[in-house]
């Protein structure tokens, strides 16, 4: 006998419909899967045999085989497990129920409760948008499910407490999606009032958050750059509904997201060590999962002494941070992962720590600066929005007890400025200044006249990339936005020029 269950499957980040047919027919017992399974689906039937035998069900004893359509794109993970059972039970005649419209996934313990599976959300999505009516997860799976309104989900914690419903013998409660979102917890981060000094390096990164702007921090061993960089997510603006709803899906995919986590609201940072390998920084394996790089979309990428780093994984970096999105290409296909990030840079200024040190010499010898800057590729620099020297602190600002002005006051003023940018750029899906292309620079960052002389010498002397120019625009764009001006003026300008100033500083280093 013939019978047809629903699924969903996934593959990056877009998941797509997969039927689950099964037939039973007479000869030699045997269970077979078709359909490009990977080893963890082949493993299912182990998983499934038990399960139903464990479940007061009959396993059974003829010619099995089960079909996961469509059969050109390979199946992964054990989310199938569930729509097998309850599509071999079916054609076994001992199941007796209607099935059209309802959709299954979950992987199934051997004496048949559920467990959790990572990609539950976009694979709800996929199912409310395909027109399924009901679906039946894990009930691990609820709560980041719960944000997918317009499709009845009924979460279970065994294979018992869905026949029942199908039956119609004991109902399974759907999620009530309004009262079952579960939002994250707020991050507790370290706070601005503990800096002491470094003005010039707190005005830059509430510029960056801002504007979701690029930062590099240059000095030497103990003037601050981790610190600051660690205090930067609690200056960092709130999160919109969609941007919080794609991040949640890449951790989903990832299985990293927390339990019990309906939508993650805090912005993500992430701090990778520089021995991350090239795969673990921008994603891959056998079937492509997102790396550190995607991982931080739509929050901050922190990678501390840069010039650590290995060149190849460094490189890495060079086209995601520009188009917002990471494409790897595998054997089993190609994926594109988004990675919208702010990229936060901190190294030394040599390899002692110390060229440029007020009070301490320099033991490298002629010309290592220049050579250890040369460790990041200009490519990769000039791709940074703002570059910053952070100095050293004297003791008097150390040793005094004058507190500096608390994170919520900056961020404040940060969520100000990009609800500007968002009134600015709706309905385009631009977040932020630093994500403006070409046209919307030329549109939105119109100078006074003498705020473009001021420019054009600064681009002549510095000698400039266009992409540097760009990005001066949109840098000096966050400046005036912060202080409510419509038109980027000379404060502006000069502020955005500083800012790119330090590379070519340590690049003329001997």
């Amino acid at each position: 006998m013939f019978a047809k269950t629903l699924s969903t499957g996934i593959f990056g980040m877009e998941s797509y419909m997969v039927d689950v047919e099964s037939d039973i027919s007479s000869g030699l017992p045997v269970f077979d899967i078709v359909g490009l399974p990977d080893k963890s689906v082949s493993e299912s039937r182990n998983r499934v045999r038990s399960a139903i035998k464990n479940s007061g069900f009959d396993f059974p004893a003829s010619r099995i085989t089960v079909n996961l359509a469509p059969a050109d794109i390979r199946k992964e993970g054990s989310v199938y497990d569930l729509p097998m059972l309850i599509a071999i039970l079916i054609s076994s005649r001992q199941l007796s129920c209607d099935v059209e419209g309802k959709a299954f996934i979950g992987e199934i313990s051997l004496d048949g409760s559920l467990r959790h599976v990572n990609g539950a959300l976009p694979m709800v999505i996929t199912a409310m948008k395909s027109g399924v009516k009901e679906i039946f997860i894990p009930k691990q799976n609820a709560a980041e499910s719960a944000v997918v309104k317009g499709i009845d989900i009924f979460p279970a914690e065994n294979v018992t407490e869905i026949i029942s419903h199908l039956m119609g013998i004991k109902k399974i409660e759907a999620i009530d999606h309004d009262s079952f979102i579960k939002l994250q917890e707020p991050q507790i981060y370290p706070d601005f009032a503990d800096v002491k000094g470094q003005f010039e390096a707190r005005r830059a990164l509430e510029v960056a958050a801002a504007g979701g702007h690029n930062l590099m921090m240059i000095g030497p061993p103990g003037s601050g750059k981790s610190m600051l960089a660690k205090r930067l997510p609690s200056i960092l603006p709130d999160m919109t509904f969609e941007e919080s709803l794609e991040t949640t899906k890449l951790y989903s995919i990832a299985g990293d997201l927390p339990d019990n986590v309906s939508l993650i609201t805090a912005r993500p940072f992430r701090s990778p060590h520089h021995t991350v390998s090239p795969a673990g920084l921008s994603g891959g394996g056998s079937v492509p999962k997102p790396g550190e790089i995607s991982l931080a979309h739509n929050g901050v990428l922190f990678l501390d002494e840069l010039p650590e780093f290995s060149r190849v994984a460094m490189e890495i970096l060079r086209q995601p941070v520009e188009d917002g999105r990471i494409t790897i290409s595998r054997v089993a296909g190609t994926v594109s992962f988004p990675c919208s990030v702010m990229l936060v840079c901190a190294m030394n200024p040599c390899p002692c720590g110390y060229y440029g040190h007020p009070t301490k010499s320099c033991t490298c010898p002629k010309g290592a600066p220049a050579k250890y800057l040369s460790r990041v590729s200009g490519p990769l620099l000039d791709r940074l929005d703002i570059h910053i020297e952070v100095p050293p602190v004297d003791f008097a600002k150390l040793s005094t007890d004058e507190k500096s002005e608390c994170s919520a006051d900056i961020r404040e003023r940060v969520n100000k400025t990009r609800k500007i940018q968002q009134k600015r750029f709706e309905g385009t899906g631009i977040t932020c200044n630093a994500k403006m292309p070409p046209e919307m620079t030329r549109e939105f960052c119109v100078l006074t006249p003498a705020a473009s002389v001021l420019l054009e010498k600064a681009f002549e002397r510095l000698g400039l990339s266009a992409r540097a120019y760009d990005k001066i625009l949109r840098v000096a764009r966050t400046s005036a936005d912060m202080d409510g001006s419509d038109k980027i003026d000379v404060p502006h300008i000069s502020e955005a020029v500083q800012y790119r100033s330090l590379d070519r500083k340590f690049r003329q280093a001997e």
